[in-house]
């Protein structure tokens, strides 16, 4: 098998207006790299898509699914792919990724997305523990509402985890590669993407009922390692019996409000039924909407 290095286009190498400097990432449905926009001279991350375990990369660049019966499942998830660049463009939010265009080239498809430059949350976070309720309700609202526009478009995000949020320099939260990101009602699929501890247990079988609440548990996730400082357990290890220290527990009471604390320990619940069902169901339970003496007495505590 070729390594991940060897299926990279190569750094000058040039694709309509960009010009490749490196590759940033390497994933199961393709490759993320750094380029320049020659004609702006601006920055931008291009996603290509290229699923490593069905197609490699030709000499001269371009991109052949392996076998015969490879080629119906690629073209199949070429297609995604390009209906997702088409939706993920259409999105205009602060705290969703920027997708600027998207195009075939090399008998693939490529989206070119806004350059965020700032530090993934884990990046963030480390230097910044203890936190406290401010500043995760900070990053968390931003977050909610970016999401709350993805939902209402029909699509799920389904790989929320802290390296796909990133904090741009100005601390606003921005969520990034929805490389797995897929219309709510797919019905093929390529291979699920899981990750442990932050994947609900209903991404991880064919039968699963997927939706909002899925991306929900994740960004639950997310907040219970910004609060306690621990990965979540995985989730199939939480089914029968839950061994794992509820936020309300494991959180530091005088650092955080018990709505926060309450509202992780919801977002986690394994059975997906008794989730908050949507982005709206979270703000109300963190009392979001309301006047501003609660915001003012929050910031006492």
């Amino acid at each position: 098998a070729m390594s991940s290095a060897d299926l990279s286009l190569p750094p000058g190498h040039s694709l309509q207006e960009y010009r490749i400097e490196s590759t940033l990432g390497v994933g199961g449905f393709g490759l993320t790299y750094l380029a320049t926009d020659s004609n702006l001279n601006l920055k931008v991350a291009i996603k290509e898509y290229l699923p490593g375990e069905l197609a490699t990369r030709e000499a001269d660049h371009t991109v052949r699914p392996k076998g015969g019966e490879d080629a119906d499942t690629f073209r199949w998830g070429l297609d995604r792919f390009l209906d997702e660049s088409r939706t993920l463009a259409s999105f205009r939010h602060p705290n969703i990724v920027r997708v600027m265009r998207f195009f075939q080239a090399n008998s693939t498809a490529y989206m070119v997305m806004e350059f965020v430059a700032g530090q993934s949350l884990s990046d963030w976070v480390k230097p910044r523990r203890p936190l406290n309720d401010a500043a995760v309700r900070g990053l968390l609202l931003p977050l909610l509402e970016g999401l709350g526009v993805v939902h209402a478009a029909g699509f799920l995000h389904r790989d929320i985890k802290p390296g796909n949020v990133f904090v741009r320099e100005d601390g606003s939260p921005v969520l990034l590669d929805f490389g797995s990101a897929r219309h709510a009602t797919a019905g093929q699929e390529l291979t699920a993407i899981v990750t442990p501890g932050y994947a609900p247990l209903e991404q991880y079988h064919s039968q699963g009922k997927q939706g909002p609440w899925s991306d929900l548990y994740a960004l639950g996730g997310v907040l219970y390692w910004m609060v306690t400082g621990n990965k979540p357990m995985e989730a199939a290890a939480r089914v029968r019996e839950d061994p794992m220290t509820p936020a309300a527990q494991a959180g530091d009471s005088s650092r955080f409000s018990n709505d926060l604390l309450a509202a992780i320990d919801w977002m986690l619940l394994p059975p997906e039924n008794l989730r908050p069902q949507s982005v709206s169901d979270v703000l109300a339970s963190l009392k979001v909407g309301r006047s501003e003496e609660h915001t003012s007495e929050l910031q006492s505590h």
